[in-house]
């Protein structure tokens, strides 16, 4: 999978170059709206919803089309570093109004100001994203992936990063490996 994820890499940083990239910081907030941007991950006209869902990695967070959603270690704060190509590689959860949940703590939902005036959805203070090379809902391709300086990983509903090996794509829920494919 090495090859496609540099051929993700490379069209990322095309499409960063194609949008233009921020570098400086945003703020916390807890609502706001915003528009989506093409580099993010966005309802259809309305607010972003979290749920769960079962996976070789055990009950993960998704969004309400049932794709994974990841936290990046490099996100210190609620304030997303993920920005130009990462974002474009790294879609961040977006909403344009209060995220919905269903199965998960209300309480750990929030949002974060990103450097482009989204509004992106956190969950216990971290910034989330889906992955590009998840073609569909239950792909798990980039868990424990290192990209743009840190390490992806699925979360778990009580907030924490969820920091196994790892595994194969989740219709094979069969042995782990050192780095992917």
């Amino acid at each position: 999978m090495k090859p496609v994820l540099a051929a993700t890499a490379g069209a990322a940083a095309l499409a960063a170059l194609l949008v233009g990239c921020s570098s400086s910081s945003g703020s916390s907030t807890g609502s706001g709206s915003a528009s989506a941007s093409s580099s993010a991950s966005a309802p259809a006209g309305g607010a972003a919803t979290l749920k769960t869902a079962g996976s070789p990695e055990g009950k993960i967070l998704v969004d309400g089309a049932g794709r994974t959603l990841y936290v990046f270690e490099s996100d210190t704060s609620s304030t997303s570093t993920c920005n130009g190509a990462c974002a474009a590689a790294w879609p961040p959860v977006v909403t344009s109004g209060t995220p919905n949940s269903s199965g998960l703590t209300a309480s750990l939902v929030g949002t974060s100001v990103r450097t482009d005036h989204t509004t992106q959805v956190t969950y216990k203070g971290h910034p989330l994203y889906t992955f590009t090379d998840d073609s569909k809902a239950g792909e798990i391709n980039g868990q424990g992936v290192t990209a743009f300086g840190g390490k992806w990983y699925v979360i778990s509903p009580s907030g924490d990063a969820i920091t196994t090996a790892a595994t194969t794509p989740a219709s094979t829920p069969s042995s782990t490996s050192g780095g992917g494919y």
